[in-house]
């Protein structure tokens, strides 16, 4: 019977599904958790998934009684009652799993003084009367400048709207919360300010809820970026917004609903209310910022490759549709290049104190890598495209960093041994797992340095299309619901990403005129590089072969640094400092990119020189 492929977002698994089957159904079969409360009867709506590409069969009775017109028409479905009729992507909400992608937020806890843009004050009104019957703005304003000697000359509009009612209602006392000349927010005296921090990943979302009067991070949380399907990277997501504008707002709209709800949860979680929120900062690479705010963005896709703003911007959160407090502002921190964005500014902001005195590499790991090499005379910084098979795309069982993925592997004696997340049954492997595979293999002897299989190995095997290694068999654990395999391609995909990033590496080098040799420390930041094994890292060549000691995994430095510029405004002064003295490389400029590129597709441990090879070992 014909069959399909059908990929499940965000999890980025691919299901094989009969003509006959459901999405339900082969998501199972695929080992992904989707609630079904009624067992795939249609009754509970507990399946909701949303069709992304591919045709598939007509709405169900059941599904339009669970859903509008308008809902069919933007590809809501119960997955127990759809079946697909050629490939396809299918879109799984957070709500219809029962297990969550875990989204990287660790990252180093710097203690810096508060001194945050948005100020607060106590405002002690006198009570209106007859022969006092100033309006209650103007009675604010004079107060304010009055009593704590400012300069006040404007109340946000939003803010004012609210302001008669809560005034009487605090009895003529409150917080009043001023951000430069203007007061953008009112509260009950006394009562804290709240700050938003957010790294806006290409693939994922972190958040960091602060206190901005004393500087402590409340709460952190994070969540996949629902553009994800609708482009799995940067180029991807740029030529889908730039098919019209209406495309581009969608994209817009599924973050801004994003980061409503990943406030919300946020503030819920210290019971506060998202109105509580007087200031933010937003990190993101150069696209997700331009599509953010609505700025062109496919220019930054075609040759010189040019960004539309680079400094900092400071937004009406209210004017995003952020539901934040009325009169808050959205401050993003300012951009390099068109592909190296304020997400590298705030991992450099996070990582320096100043330029160092020993040379040093700073790698913010992702779909799109950033390199910067930092010494006394200054920052250097590019950027590589190393894709996303380290996300677990083009991966044949790739899959996010979700309940069930393989995230650590090792071959001892022929015998793999491996650790999932949550330690739950292998249903994939994910970026940590893939890379530990590709070096183990290699270290074992089933791959050569050139990348190839090795068909006379045991657990080598013929797929449908390419050579492929045994991880882990269905026979071999009964709780698998199917074997999990690294395929002759998947190897090639990680020889590209890994590629690269050690170009990159190198191109900084050279242009510095340096050797290897002379870094002495190298900072590995991302949700990515922070779960990669460093040895196997340098095992495949990935990494330049140095001491251990010198490499330093700093989590999600990217929402350090936006917590950073949210509590101090020094940082945010740090920040355009930092910007305003980076030299960019574009790397396909660069002379024998191509011979450098290749000779870094070696797997092994090497140095680069000039487009040549050197082997170590």
């Amino acid at each position: 019977m014909e069959g399909y492929k059908i990929k499940f977002e965000p999890l980025g698994l691919t299901g094989h599904c009969r003509a006959d089957e459901s999405l339900l159904a082969c998501a199972q079969s695929a080992g992904i958790g989707i609630i079904s409360l009624c067992g795939g009867k249609g009754n509970c709506q507990s399946c909701k998934v949303q069709l992304v590409e591919g045709t598939f069969s007509k709405p169900t009775a059941q599904e339009l009684k669970a859903y509008s017109r308008q809902e069919i028409k933007e590809g809501w479905r119960l997955a127990c009652q759809t079946c697909p009729t050629s490939d396809g992507k299918v879109g799984i909400p957070s709500t219809s799993l029962t297990t969550t992608q875990r989204v990287q937020t660790e990252g180093q806890e710097i203690a810096v003084p508060p001194e945050p843009v948005v100020l607060p004050y106590q405002l002690k009104l006198k009570t209106p009367s007859l022969t006092d019957a100033q309006a209650d703005a103007d009675r604010v304003l004079k107060a304010i400048n009055h009593q704590h000697k400012l300069r006040c000359d404007n109340i946000d509009i939003g803010a004012l709207s609210q302001l008669a009612p809560q005034l009487r209602s605090w009895k003529w006392q409150c917080r009043a919360s001023v951000r430069e000349k203007e007061l953008v927010a009112f509260g009950p005296w006394p009562s804290r300010q709240l700050g938003l921090a957010v790294d806006l990943g290409t693939s994922k979302i972190s958040g960091y809820l602060v206190d901005l009067d004393s500087g402590q991070t409340l709460a952190v949380n994070g969540m996949s970026n629902p553009q994800i399907s609708y482009g799995e990277d940067i180029i991807s997501r740029i030529a889908y917004a730039t098919q019209s504008a209406a495309k581009a707002a969608q994209l817009q709209r599924l973050v801004v609903k994003a980061l409503n709800k990943l406030a919300s949860e946020l503030c819920t979680e210290v019971k506060a209310k998202v109105g509580d929120i007087v200031d933010s900062v937003l990190v993101g690479n150069t696209a997700m910022h331009h599509l953010l705010v609505g700025l062109p963005v496919k220019q930054l896709a075609v040759s010189p490759f040019v960004p539309t703003v680079s400094r900092a911007l400071d937004i009406k959160a209210s004017r995003l549709g952020l539901k934040f407090a009325p009169g808050a502002y959205l401050h993003l921190l300012p951009n390099i290049a068109a592909f190296v964005g304020a997400d590298h500014t705030a991992v450099l902001l996070a990582t320096l104190n100043g330029l160092p005195k020993e040379t040093t590499v700073a790698i913010d790991i992702g779909t799109n890598t950033e390199v910067s090499l930092i010494d006394q005379d200054g920052i250097t910084t590019t950027s590589c495209a190393s894709g996303p098979a380290f996300e677990g795309w083009h991966i044949k069982d790739g899959m996010r960093a979700a309940t069930g993925a393989i995230e650590r592997l090792r071959i001892v004696n022929n015998k793999i041994q491996y650790q999932t997340i949550d330690d739950a049954p292998a249903i994939g492997i994910c970026g940590s797992g893939i890379l530990d595979t590709v070096a183990q293999l290699y270290l074992a002897g089933a791959l050569g340095e050139g990348g190839k299989m090795d068909e006379k190995n045991r657990r080598v095997r013929r797929g449908e299309k390419h050579l492929e290694f045994v991880l882990v068999g269905n026979k071999e654990k009964k709780d698998v619901p199917r074997a999990i395999v690294i395929t002759q391609q998947d190897v090639r995909e990680i020889q590209l990403a890994k590629a690269a990033i050690r170009t990159g590496i190198q191109a900084l080098l050279e242009a510095n005129g340096y050797g290897e040799e002379k870094i002495k420390r190298v900072i590995i930041a991302g949700a990515f590089g922070t779960y990669i094994d460093v040895a196997n890292a340098m095992a495949i060549g990935m990494l330049p072969t140095l001491p251990p000691e010198r490499f330093q995994q700093v989590g999600n430095a990217a929402g350090t640094g936006a917590r950073l510029a949210l509590i101090s405004r020094a940082k945010r002064a740090a920040a355009q400092k930092i910007v305003s003295g980076i030299k960019y490389i574009e790397l396909a400029g660069v002379p024998g990119f191509s011979k450098t590129f290749m000779q870094a597709s070696y797997l092994g441990k090497y140095r680069l020189k000039q487009g040549k090879r050197e082997k170590i070992g």
